[in-house]
């Protein structure tokens, strides 16, 4: 994404032909933190893979989305795109910032907000996941849900994450999934099991959008 310009982006997404899947399982993942009493608002963070992130750049900018980035030179040029297109930035990961950001993010939750990560971000390898993102969802006590995003047309760059680029006038299929709650007791096998179970939900939901598509798998 940080490749292009905003208005490259902005022109290019409008041409798109988009439907979106399972906004109910959103709904159903937005709600109050279960363990605080203070809580009367809904939120929860979603999970992309990092390579999707432009497909659907215009679609989470309506939703008034707040996007988590890493602290790294990579993360930098990535918050300026992002704030562009009017997006709330949190920067953290686990090696640097984290506390700071995980509050941060709680704060967003409980206020309603949806939170989205890309947990093969920001250097990959693609696809790959470690336990932080079930970490989060155990310590904010907020679901994970599944977001897939797929194009039947689309240029993939030679990078790490065989960056998905629309082209002009292509349909594009945004798929919600079933959202993964992670306990507060939860053990650390029990986050291995979850971070798994996100990542096959993950699959799921593009090949579901794929499917509907009638194009061919870039997994």
């Amino acid at each position: 994404m940080r490749a292009f310009g905003p208005g490259f982006v902005r022109a290019l997404s409008r041409t798109w032909r988009t439907e979106v899947f399972g906004l109910e399982l959103l709904g159903v993942a937005e709600r109050a933190d279960p363990n605080s009493k203070d809580s009367s608002k809904p939120g929860c963070m979603i999970a992309l893979w990092h390579g999707r992130m432009l497909v659907g750049v215009e679609y989470g900018r309506k939703s008034k989305w707040s996007i988590l980035v890493s602290p790294s030179a990579d993360g930098e040029i990535s918050e300026r795109m992002l704030r562009a297109f009017g997006y709330h930035v949190v920067r953290g990961s686990s090696s640097r910032g984290g506390a700071r950001a995980l509050r941060e993010m709680l704060t967003l939750l409980r206020g309603g907000n949806v939170v989205v990560l890309t947990p093969d971000g920001p250097r990959g390898p693609r696809h790959s996941m470690n336990p932080g993102l079930a970490w989060m969802a155990r310590a904010t006590g907020f679901p994970i849900v599944p977001f897939g995003l797929v194009a039947n047309r689309a240029w993939h760059l030679s990078s790490w994450d065989a960056f998905t680029i629309p082209k002009p006038f292509a349909r594009v299929a945004l798929v919600y999934g079933e959202p993964v709650h992670v306990a507060r007791e939860a053990s650390e096998s029990e986050l291995e099991a979850a971070t798994e179970l996100i990542r096959a939900r993950l699959f799921e939901c593009e090949r579901r959008g794929l499917q509907h598509l009638g194009a061919s798998e870039d997994l």
